[in-house]
């Protein structure tokens, strides 16, 4: 039978970082420590921030609350408005960003060949979520009301919850209500 757990974002640890410019709450990663293959992240940004570099990652970046615009080393600038997807990894590294009023964002962080996928979206009436074998969803409902139904168990989602879903494969999970919802498909390592 599908697993659904909740994330009591109250277990969750938000740190400043060194110089101060935001703060970051490790929402789950693959394992504990350093070295997971997959971290979930969400980031507060009040002001012009560095990205740090990395060269072992790659990342999927999503402004939640406002519009940013990203500049890398080479002089370009990405504009990103609000759910807007963004890819960075050692070739696209960012330099900075640079949001247009205080704003949150969600990152999934991938090592080595690990795959997984992040999506930010408006959520209204149904949505079907499938996995194959060896896969698994993250849930953050942003806004509004959700309910969560997989096989014969169901949880309800109000603003800020957070879940976990272990589907049985072959078997959809449905998503209904509405508001706004962060997914990431993660492998089960």
């Amino acid at each position: 039978m599908s697993q659904l757990n909740r994330l009591p974002s109250e277990t969750l640890q938000t740190l400043p970082c060194a110089d101060g410019s935001v703060t970051i709450t490790e929402v789950a990663s693959s394992s504990p420590g350093d070295d997971w293959q997959w971290q979930l992240t969400l980031v507060d940004i009040g002001r012009d921030v560095e990205f740090p570099a990395h060269t072992d990652i790659r990342r999927q970046f999503v402004p939640l609350d406002a519009a940013v615009s990203v500049s890398f080393p080479d002089g370009r600038t990405l504009h990103l408005n609000r759910f807007d997807l963004a890819h960075f990894d050692q070739a696209n590294d960012p330099g900075d960003c640079r949001p247009e009023a205080p704003t949150r964002s969600f990152n999934l962080k991938l090592r080595n060949d690990t795959q997984g996928e992040l999506i930010v979206r408006p959520l209204n009436g149904t949505m079907v979520l499938l996995a194959p074998g060896g896969w698994r969803w993250f849930v953050l409902l942003l806004s509004g009301q959700a309910k969560v139904v997989a096989d014969h168990r169901t949880h309800d989602l109000l603003q800020n919850d957070m879940l976990w879903i272990d589907p049985i494969p072959g078997h959809p999970v449905r998503i209904e209500g509405g508001g706004e919802i962060v997914l990431a498909r993660l492998p089960i390592l």
